[in-house]
């Protein structure tokens, strides 16, 4: 593996990208604001399976595709888009009964649809398996006796762990906002709206942004 020196500049340069506010937390606090705390936690360990897609893409040299091929890229993203967008739709548009509040709606999805929800939102960004194969091999060494696409491997799940915890943060701060927010039905609503409203944001700044 490398040695000390680069793995301290590893650990805070991966620190840096984690708790800079970008589109997984706000996924998450998405997801937390319309659901509650399940559903942010849910959303949490779907990106955070979904993440190992783009490690083991990154350590197998599959992400070097997106660079190779320019429509794959532009076409997954796209598509990563549009499903950020109907799912933020849906937020917006679920039926709410008087009365009843909008996190128990979206807690009364199953808990594997929910998780399958959130890590296709982050395999279909190929942004994430650009981050990777550009982030990561600056902390290998070639000298180790561990090989370069075990030391990715390795270095990419440590990243994903942190980025999780970042999540998971922002979930529960985003819980505390919110709790007070579901008092009223009316208040409901709007959480519903505000989490629809961010998921859709995200999903037109993916297809827009290079």
């Amino acid at each position: 593996m490398p040695n000390l020196e680069i793995l301290i500049a590893f650990f805070v340069a991966t620190s840096v990208f984690a708790y800079i506010p970008g589109p997984s937390m706000l996924y998450a606090a998405a997801q937390t604001i319309a659901g509650g705390r399940r559903g942010g936690l849910t959303a949490s360990l779907g990106i955070h399976a979904g993440g190992y897609f783009h490690v083991a893409a990154a350590s197998l040299g599959l992400a070097v595709l997106f660079e190779a091929v320019p429509v794959l890229y532009s076409g997954m993203k796209l598509v990563g888009a549009a499903y950020l967008v109907w799912l933020g739709v849906k937020f917006i548009t679920s039926p709410e009964a008087p009365g009843t509040h909008s996190a128990l709606q979206f807690n009364a999805r199953p808990p594997q649809r929910a998780i399958w929800e959130s890590a296709m939102v982050e395999i279909l960004n190929p942004k994430t398996a650009i981050f990777y194969l550009a982030f990561l091999p600056q902390f290998t060494d070639p000298s180790a006796s561990v090989p370069i696409w075990g030391q990715l491997l390795i270095l990419g799940t440590v990243v994903n762990a942190m980025f999780s915890s970042a999540d998971l943060l922002c979930v529960f701060l985003a819980e505390r906002i919110t709790t007070a927010m579901r008092r009223s039905p009316e208040s409901a609503r709007w959480t519903n709206r505000v989490g629809g409203g961010i998921l859709i944001a995200l999903g037109v700044n993916l297809a827009t942004t290079r």
